[in-house]
């Protein structure tokens, strides 16, 4: 999972006020009920000391509707100068919580976020397209979109006649819907060097969707997945539809999970490009070799033995020890402060364009809960291969 939106909190201090909300509306046009959840949690924040000026900040922003009709959440977190971050979430939290301190709550919001999938969904005919985004939540964002069409030129073959005009006419139907798909290809092409979606779903008319398939490009075609069943036509049936989208984004999700899975078990094996237990991928986070950080869900709650143990870190993400004479032993003495382990493991892997990876409990073995997926390793990086292959089970320890 991608921690980019994450990034505004880089390099700003504390204290940070957290904000995990149901922003879901009975009436859309309506925010009553989310505006009571906010004042319950704004008394909250009050008694933790909170600013009124952050906090009005942070009313305006929860009074703006998110446009999403299903039910979701949302997530803000604030510094003492504004509003960092403002994200919507697919599913409402289990419980509204408000947090004051001197650290943002991050967890919470990454596993949230570890439901997403960005995503683009083209419903294409033989004319041309319609472009659907995914917004920050995984959603389509309601019915805005973006329509790509062709020449039009002889777009439907001809069912009558016969002889030499009847073939040419049904030539230049054909020669007209590649035209077309090549003319969606291309705008397609250009947007996803842009944007960078995870997926594209492909649906549309039977004949226009292998005509698109066909036309895109390398990249294009690595994220396609065809999806029967929508239409640019009015009576398309869209529950039985939008059911098989949520199924693929589903299965794309799990297919992303057990990628970055597989990957840790089959380095892990090798003692090679994967470390687990909290001391060595610290090590490896301070040397930003973490192309993935992985935990197991249970780390991601308020009540994890990890939620109970320190890091120190420095001004610089990557500044990061599991004691102060560490911290100091790497030339860190200004800014060093201690940060809850969860936290600052987050931070070192979001200064590092890690990604995040949350694996069920049971899937994977992981000491303390955490564990890392390595771009590049060498001599100095911490072994798997002596834990694997020896009896030393002083750590083999606190397994979450």
């Amino acid at each position: 999972m991608k921690l980019d939106w994450l990034k505004p909190l880089l390099g700003r201090t504390g204290p940070f006020t957290t904000v995990y909300l149901d922003a879901t509306r009975a009436d859309p046009a309506g925010a009553t009920e989310v505006q009571d959840r906010w004042k319950g949690l704004r008394r909250e924040l009050e008694r933790q000391g909170a600013p009124s000026r952050l906090l009005d900040e942070l009313g305006d922003r929860i009074d703006r509707p998110t446009r999403v009709a299903a039910p979701h959440g949302r997530v803000l977190i604030a510094d003492a100068e504004g509003v960092r971050v403002d994200r919507v979430l697919a599913e409402p939290p289990a419980q509204d919580m408000g947090v004051h301190g001197p650290v943002p709550a991050l967890l919470p919001a990454a596993r949230a976020a570890d439901e997403t999938v960005d995503h683009l969904l083209v419903v294409v005919d033989r004319v041309g397209a319609d472009l659907y985004w995914s917004d920050d939540s995984g959603r389509l964002a309601g019915g805005l979109h973006e329509v790509v069409e062709g020449d039009h030129d002889e777009i439907r073959k001809v069912r009558t006649g016969d002889g030499w005009h009847h073939r040419r006419s049904q030539m230049r139907a054909e020669d007209s819907w590649e035209r077309n798909a090549e003319t969606v290809a291309a705008d397609i092409d250009r947007q996803i060097r842009e944007r960078t979606p995870e997926l594209i779903i492909l649906t549309g008319d039977v004949r226009a969707v292998p005509l698109l398939h066909q036309a895109l490009g390398h990249k294009a075609k690595e994220l396609v997945v065809e999806v029967p069943g929508g239409s640019r036509a009015d009576g398309v049936k869209q529950d039985s539809f939008d059911e098989r989208v949520r199924a693929t984004l589903d299965a794309y999700r799990a297919r992303r999970r057990e990628e970055v899975l597989d990957r840790f078990r089959l380095e892990q094996g090798r003692g090679e490009a994967a470390v687990t237990q909290l001391d060595d991928v610290i090590a490896v986070l301070g040397r930003g070799q973490v192309a993935e950080l992985v935990l197991l869900e249970s780390v991601a709650t308020p009540t994890s033995p990890l939620a109970e143990r320190t890091v120190w870190v420095g001004p610089d993400p990557l500044q990061i020890a599991g004691s102060r004479s560490d911290l100091a032993a790497m030339g860190v003495d200004d800014g060093a402060r201690e940060l809850r382990a969860d936290i600052g493991l987050v931070r070192a892997a979001l200064g590092q364009d890690a990604g995040l990876t949350f694996a069920v409990d049971g899937s994977v073995d992981l000491i303390d809960g955490v564990g890392a997926v390595l771009r590049w390793h060498d001599s100095a990086t911490p072994s798997e291969a002596v834990l694997s292959q020896s009896a030393d089970r002083g750590r083999v320890r606190d397994v979450v």
